[in-house]
């Protein structure tokens, strides 16, 4: 039986509040549903490239991250295409940026490789 899942909302604001903490900027592009929406991290290098990140779930009720543009760093151009796409597709899907120059993620989930 798996765990019950953390309010989306609540874990976008400890997401944001994380990156906030370790001198980055992260902020709510998109609102999705409060409780159960899905999840985009954009990762802005602030060099014109950003990676994206998508939520999933595992068979045992974690989230976890896959790499949703692959493994190098896109243009920023095609992450927002990336996403544009997604919320197309899923009106309840939640966007966060983040812009850090390191490109760090502030993810705490299990990552797909």
């Amino acid at each position: 039986m798996s765990e019950p899942r953390l309010k989306t909302k609540i874990w976008v604001a400890a997401l944001i509040r994380r990156a906030e903490l370790s001198g980055a900027s992260a902020f709510v592009a998109h609102k999705g549903e409060p409780d159960s929406g899905a999840v985009i991290v954009k990762v802005s290098f602030l060099n014109g490239t950003a990676r994206v990140w998508s939520s999933t779930y595992g068979r045992e009720g974690q989230r976890r991250w896959m790499r949703a543009t692959g493994g190098d760093a896109v243009s920023d151009s095609d992450a927002e295409a990336y996403v544009a796409r997604a919320r197309s597709r899923d009106e309840d899907l939640w966007v966060v940026e983040i812009e850090d120059r390191e490109g760090r993620d502030f993810l705490t989930e299990e990552k797909e490789k």
